[in-house]
């Protein structure tokens, strides 16, 4: 809505109709101790003009940037196509499908979608999304602990090599039900978590969080880990990047009897870098533990005439049910982004994603070795990485992304405070966007920052 179309004669005649002086008095029933007064920090009102240019001036700082940097938010190409159609009026202005037979257009993509993740995953279900990776896992954790009922415990194996937003997030949802958070720490050398270096006799646990690829980029050993958890009776959560589950092996079939639940962040299916979202969670799960899945499952039917029909199912959420009985206070989707995941999906079909996956794997594989030909620059971890990879640098991070942001280049995510032992850590990545020209100008620009800042360097490495 452009703008607010009540005037004041509008505001004192609907105020005396319902028999009050002002608006404040619609909240008389909140204790004054209870309210938050006047907002000092923000500033005051502009008018159209003024937020028009600010907003196109913040634009500009988001445009034409190279971008060096992943750590959950990915610069993938997303076709034309995807957002022309999304955009559209019937997908762009559509709402919570509540009246199914007004919204069977909505619940069809829906049912779509699910089909697609829940093929992308080797998995038995897929809800309707989640609002992002985090919370996905943070339900994901919450379902595990209700579903493993071999397991009296509320407690939950997270590995450090989990997103550390994520992390926080998690610890932010479940610290006050009771859940306890046990932090595995990984292989240094590797940047992994070592199965070999489990305990033997880890007690009740409710389910292992197991991350693929990794926050670093590395590829986890998944089927060690799977069987590991399985023994020792926890369910599995798998917390994946489902652009890479087109080309690997996907949470399904991990270990002997595969993950129990499958989660993460949707945004490389079609979501650009928007300044920080708004993004979408997935989630999958094995047919036996659906009724525990939160959020929305659109289901297939017949009608009467045996036409094909769709219709919101299993909504174990407190809109529907009571609360106590309520899976989640999840109360909508992300419906927008999983449209234009859905489409993006059906445009690509799963040899195109395995396309972008596999360009994206080869130009990682590039950018390391363009960046070991700088003085300095060598892989913090020795096991395979996908598309991307920590860099350890001859100086504080912060020091060179600096003079490469103003050179118009994202240069990677620094480590230095969720994983202060690393040192000088730089995560990079490179997707398919990035060429050849990119990944070289990328190398020079450190090269000469390092120069300049006092650091030994040598030449890039010539072209073969």
């Amino acid at each position: 809505m452009p703008f607010i179309p009540h005037t004041e004669d509008d505001v004192r005649a609907m105020l005396a109709a319902i028999g009050v002086e002002d608006i404040e008095a619609l909240f008389d029933e909140i204790p004054a101790a209870l309210r938050a007064g006047g907002l000092e920090g923000i500033p005051a009102g502009e008018g159209e003009m003024e937020i028009t240019r600010l907003a196109h001036a913040r634009a500009r700082e988001d445009q034409h940037l190279m971008c060096f940097a992943g750590a959950g938010a990915y610069d993938h190409h997303v076709p034309a196509a995807v957002w022309q159609i999304a955009t559209r009026g019937e997908f762009y202005s559509a709402y919570t499908p509540y009246q199914a037979e007004a919204s069977q257009g909505t619940l069809q993509l829906l049912y779509e979608y699910q089909t697609m993740m829940a093929g992308l995953m080797d998995m038995e279900v897929s809800n309707a999304s989640l609002y992002d990776g985090a919370s996905a896992l943070a339900e994901a954790v919450l379902m595990a602990v209700r579903a493993n009922r071999k397991s009296k415990s509320k407690r939950i194996f997270m590995p450090r090599t989990v997103h550390p937003a994520y992390r926080k997030v998690v610890r932010t949802i479940v610290s006050h039900q009771g859940i306890e958070l046990v932090e595995l720490d990984y292989d240094r050398e590797g940047g992994h978590l070592d199965a070999a270096s489990l305990p033997a006799a880890p007690g009740d646990a409710a389910a292992l969080v197991i991350p693929q690829p990794n926050f670093f980029g590395v590829l986890e050993d998944v089927d060690a880990l799977t069987d590991w958890a399985h023994a020792h009776g926890m369910l599995v959560i798998a917390v994946v990047n489902p652009l890479v589950m087109s080309v690997i092996r996907p949470p399904g079939q991990w270990g002997e009897k595969g993950a129990d639940i499958a989660c993460g962040e949707g945004q490389p299916l079609g979501v650009p870098l928007a300044s920080g979202g708004p993004y979408f969670g997935f989630m999958c799960c094995r047919q036996s533990h659906v009724r525990q899945m939160p959020g929305r499952i659109i289901g297939r039917t017949v009608d009467t005439q045996g036409r094909s029909g769709y219709t919101l199912t299993l909504q174990a959420r407190e809109q529907h049910i009571r609360r106590s009985k309520a899976t989640s206070n999840i109360c909508t989707n992300q419906g927008l982004l999983v449209t234009a995941a859905t489409i993006h999906m059906a445009l690509l079909g799963p040899r195109g994603l395995a396309a972008v996956a596999a360009a994206s794997y080869r130009h990682t594989q590039r950018l390391v070795e363009e960046l070991q030909s700088v003085a300095g620059l060598t892989p913090v971890f020795s096991r395979p990485v996908f598309h991307e990879a920590v860099m350890q640098l001859p100086l504080p991070v912060e020091e060179v992304l600096r003079p490469l942001s103003v050179q118009g280049i994202v240069g990677g995510v620094s480590l230095a405070d969720d994983y202060p032992e690393l040192g000088n850590a730089l995560l990079v990545c490179a997707t398919e966007k990035r060429t050849e020209a990119d990944i070289t100008a990328f190398a020079e620009h450190l090269q000469r920052i390092f120069v300049r800042l006092g650091a030994p360097a040598c030449p890039v490495a010539p072209k073969l």
